[in-house]
């Protein structure tokens, strides 16, 4: 039996941010009358709105995307509005992606020209191959060519997304340099080019702890414009993230599950960010920090499984006991260093809270 489109979508574990927030996005269209860039879909004002969130004065509630310092997001829209690409960097988990695909998906209605960097990403990912099978029957062809999501957003006017851009080969990475600084990729086979049209840009993201790996050359770092994007500063706005889209991964699973209780949530923003600054919230303690970046993703992801321990083997209301072996996956990474960590901040920290005493008796059950 074949599914409706609709009944399709429904099914989907994860939908596009342009599928998921159309409501938002076509809410936003219709009241935006201010000036848009050559084809974007909406004005800059309205970008900024639909990633950081607000009320529509016929009060349509649009959801916060981005929680976070408002001048960020601003530079980065501004910088898709001229001739210089857009680099989202920072350490693991502090919604690169997220950032760069909502961005897309208000910029241009898609965020689906996207190219995943790994070692193994050739120059065909960024500019084009070809159909083996025409080329040999025809030879050297527009019909044999095979275009990347890169030529899809040059020829119409879109966002290409390149994910762990310093994954990507040196060499390979300098296929875009051209791209980016001539607005046009040459097809030497075809004795052609193509131009891209107005509205083209590339959103990049990169991770710190790749630095290293395939460093990006001064040559291509000149036609990107940096926004580093950190980990929470407050602690009430990490709280307000995890709790956010726990609540909305809970409902995409259809967990049986209660919300998540706040204090729950605070909880396991505390440990995060204790252990990732190197010392209590009070200031009194100084602690040592694990391997992990214990970024904001993970809170999310320990959040999310305690949600689906309690659904399936508990009562359906998070506990400690939920919770524990999501937080203890995410803080050792290295069975020895990392336990070493995590076990002195049990002894010292969470034995000595009086209302965390139950999370203390839940780690000692699951390591014992």
């Amino acid at each position: 039996m074949t599914l409706s489109k609709s009944a399709s979508t429904e099914n989907h574990l994860r939908l596009h941010a342009e599928q998921q927030f159309a409501h938002e996005l076509e809410a936003l269209s219709k009241v935006d009358e201010r000036q848009k860039p050559p084809n974007w879909k909406l004005s800059p004002w309205a970008v900024k709105l639909y990633l950081l969130g607000g009320t529509l004065e016929d009060g349509t509630e649009i959801t916060a995307k981005y929680i976070g310092k408002e001048r960020l997001i601003e530079i980065a829209i501004a910088t898709l509005a001229t001739d210089r690409a857009l680099l989202l960097y920072g350490i693991p988990g502090t919604a690169k992606s997220w950032v760069s695909e909502h961005l897309a998906a208000a910029i241009c209605g898609s965020s689906t020209l996207l190219v995943q960097g790994t070692a193994g990403t050739d120059e065909s990912a960024l500019r084009y191959g070809w159909n083996y099978a025409r080329l040999l029957a025809e030879g050297p062809s527009p019909a044999a060519l095979v275009e990347s999501p890169m030529i899809d957003a040059m020829r119409t006017g879109r966002i290409a997304r390149i994910e762990e851009m310093t994954r990507i080969p040196s060499e390979v990475q300098d296929a875009l340099i051209t791209i980016l600084s001539e607005k046009s990729l040459p097809v030497p086979e075809l004795n052609s080019e193509i131009q891209a049209v107005k509205g083209f840009n590339v959103i990049a993201t990169a991770n710190n702890r790749d630095k290293g790996v395939n460093e990006l050359s001064s040559a291509l770092m000149r036609r990107f414009n940096t926004v580093v994007l950190p980990v929470p500063d407050s602690f009430d706005d990490e709280i307000q993230i995890v709790q956010s889209r726990a609540d909305q991964l809970g409902r995409a699973l259809e967990l049986p599950a209660e919300k998540p209780a706040l204090e729950e949530i605070r909880r396991v923003v505390t440990i995060f960010r204790e252990l990732r600054n190197g010392v209590t919230e009070d200031g009194k303690t100084k602690l040592k920090s694990p391997s992990a970046t214990l970024s904001t993703a993970e809170a999310i992801s320990v959040v999310s499984n305690g949600m689906a321990m309690s659904a399936y083997y508990g009562d359906g209301e998070m506990k400690a006991g939920d919770m524990i072996s999501g937080l203890t996956g995410a803080i050792v990474k290295d069975p020895v260093q990392d336990q070493l960590v995590w076990q002195e901040y049990l002894q010292t920290v969470v034995k000595e809270r009086d209302d965390w005493k139950d999370l203390y008796r839940a780690s000692r059950d699951f390591s014992g």
